[in-house]
């Protein structure tokens, strides 16, 4: 294997999942952590089903044992519990004279404390000005002070495709020997500020979501956290440590069409198909596996489609969206689905597509909505956000020879 950017550990909770196994065990079995609302305080709770993490504010903090003293999120608490997973499987240590950074996406930051603030707002200038949790970044200094990394941190929050960017710059980092090791990724948490939000936008549906189905009507918002450790290969190999896949290529385009919707033509998630998978340096039809955003809104499942047409013609790979068992993580999305697609490379597996019953007819696609058998070598997964920031990622398979496999 030539020198490049592997992944050595993974951490991840979602509704679906405590853990990386727990993952598997429901993509495996099919089932759907999308449910009716009993954890956000909301007046639409018996309107809409989400992808809550079934644990209060106290209960997580409990779970984690943190310091009850300080300012926690639910963002940077779900963060904190992903990133100790992905720290611990690769055997990081602060003390090993590596230069460890932390690269973390949030899209919603610590909104999740700062709605609770909303009548202040009104009378309270000082509480207005100092609300320290309220900003994206919040979570990521949160996690780097739990995990004692020092050497660099930053977030993006580039909506949807957050943590697909974190992983391409942390690649970005190793290839320029500027980290040994970076722990990237992304974590977002429900809040009242995005159900509505995403409610006045007129894109949630109140029933399960339907990615790539012609009655699509909507999605449905999740929370979660993701983080993969990220380290060159050869120092992965000489450190005799687990690799478990590698990052291939990446890319991101913005095609500016709108600040909410895709072009009709597709050209962004195009053009961040096309450049990681020629970043991989392999061609289309090497692609076996794709797990599409698919969020099951009318603009993007059509416009992705004609994506996928322009670049893979009559010959598109089998694909599937998850976003029907996890919910829209948004920011924590890209990292969710990276770890998932994974999975589902080592395990030879491609997990469903579920509620798809329809064809969408004028893309004439249909996903894979049975959990099937097929041989994974490389796996490419999209996540496209807002005003048209859109990115994708190849993963490779490791060869049966490399530790670890």
């Amino acid at each position: 294997m030539t020198e490049g950017v592997v992944v050595t550990g993974m951490g991840i909770v979602s509704c679906i999942g405590f853990n990386v196994d727990e993952t598997l065990h429901s993509l495996m079995i099919g089932k759907t952590g999308i449910g009716k609302i009993s954890i956000l305080d909301s007046i639409h709770r018996d309107e809409f089903v989400l992808g809550e993490i079934k644990l209060t504010q106290k209960e997580l903090m409990e779970k984690l044992g943190v310091d009850l003293n300080l300012p926690w999120t639910r963002t940077a608490l779900l963060g904190v519990w992903a990133a100790r997973q992905a720290y611990q499987s690769a055997g990081l240590s602060t003390n090993s004279g590596k230069r460890i950074g932390l690269v973390s996406a949030s899209t919603v930051g610590g909104m999740d404390r700062s709605e609770l603030y909303y009548k202040d707002f009104l009378t309270d200038a000082i509480r207005k000005n100092h609300i320290d949790t309220h900003h994206a970044g919040n979570s990521t200094e949160m996690i780097a002070d739990d995990l004692n990394i020092h050497d660099y941190l930053t977030t993006i929050s580039t909506a949807c495709s957050s943590s697909l960017n974190s992983i391409m710059f942390g690649a970005r980092l190793l290839r320029h020997n500027l980290l040994d090791a970076v722990i990237v990724g992304g974590t977002d948490a429900l809040s009242r500020f995005t159900l509505n939000g995403f409610n006045t936008l007129m894109i949630l549906d109140h029933e399960h979501c339907r990615p790539f189905d012609a009655t699509r009507r909507g999605l449905n918002l999740g929370e979660g956290a993701g983080y993969l450790v990220l380290e060159r290969t050869s120092d992965a190999l000489a450190g005799k440590k687990q690799v478990i896949a590698q990052v291939a290529g990446y890319a991101n385009a913005n095609d500016a069409f709108h600040q909410t919707a895709s072009s009709d033509n597709g050209e962004g998630p195009f053009l961040a198909m096309q450049r990681a998978v020629a970043k991989a340096g392999i061609t289309a039809q090497d692609i076996d596996y794709i797990n599409v955003h698919g969020t099951g809104t009318d603009n993007n499942d059509l416009t992705e489609g004609v994506a996928m047409k322009r670049l893979f013609g009559d010959q598109v790979p089998p694909f599937s969206s998850t976003k029907a068992f996890t919910g829209h993580t948004l920011g924590a999305t890209g990292v969710i689905e990276s770890i998932i697609s994974i999975l589902s490379m080592n395990n030879d597996k491609v997990f469903p597509n579920i509620n798809f019953k329809e064809v969408i007819e004028e893309i004439n696609l249909v996903p894979v909505s049975q959990l099937t058998d097929l041989h994974i070598n490389h796996v490419l997964t999209n996540s496209f956000g807002f005003g048209g920031n859109d990115s994708s990622v190849v993963f490779s398979k490791v060869p049966s020879n490399i530790s670890g496999l």
